[in-house]
């Protein structure tokens, strides 16, 4: 019997089908096996609720297995935009470091999380160590900076 058939003879008698492909995610995730995927089961995925919302075409407060791949497409995109704007304040940072301390600042080590700037390594005086932390707090996308930095 042809897949097609057999999955129409299925849905004749009932029950949820699960016939897409590659969908073990979506089967995880749904704990009730009723075949749609509710807002409490999807809270486990920090900030999968604004894609759950945008991805719910029907308003009906649940995701069907369609919905459910528009949702995951939109939160991993958001994901990604925000690893990459990070990456972005971290070389925007790095390159006002060199700029403005030149060679001194190729020992601090710059890392961004969510916007927050996290400076380590070596400075020479505490006015570089004030001045680095100027630097860092005045870049574009900056939220906040945490100074780790260490006086030799």
């Amino acid at each position: 019997m042809k897949r097609s058939s057999l999955l129409a003879v299925l849905c004749l008698y009932g029950g949820a089908v699960y016939a897409e492909p590659n969908n073990a995610a979506f089967l995880k995730l749904d704990a009730n096996h009723d075949g749609y995927l509710s807002p409490a089961e999807t809270s486990g995925l920090p900030g999968f609720s604004t894609a759950f919302s945008e991805a719910d075409a029907n308003h009906d407060g649940r995701l069907s297995y369609d919905e459910y791949v528009k949702a995951a497409s939109l939160y991993d995109r958001a994901r990604a935009e925000k690893y990459l704007d990070d990456s972005v304040i971290t070389a925007k940072v790095k390159a006002e470091l060199l700029a403005s301390l030149g060679t001194h600042s190729l020992g601090l080590d710059v890392a961004t999380d969510h916007g927050r700037v996290y400076l380590s390594g070596f400075v020479n005086s505490d006015t570089e160590r004030q001045k680095a932390v100027q630097i860092a707090s005045a870049v574009s996308g900056v939220t906040g900076v945490k100074d780790g930095l260490t006086l030799r």
